[in-house]
């Protein structure tokens, strides 16, 4: 069975994430409530979505910044 790994606690009522570029390894702080779309500063590609609450991540989540 495979354990899927909560979301930080911290990351749920605001702050911010750091985001890793699925198309260039870039990473990359931003908002978890972003209202624009947020896209890498090095290829350019899509990192967040808007969803009206937490943002839709496109990028892997590597962690939450303090």
């Amino acid at each position: 069975m495979i354990k899927m790994e909560e979301e930080p606690k911290e990351a749920v009522h605001g702050g911010f994430v750091k985001v890793k570029c699925t198309d260039c390894s870039n990473e990359q702080v931003l908002f978890w409530r972003t209202n624009t779309v947020v896209n890498c500063q090095v290829c350019g590609g899509t990192l967040a979505e808007p969803t009206g609450g937490k943002a839709d991540l496109k990028g892997e989540m590597v962690g939450v910044v303090e």
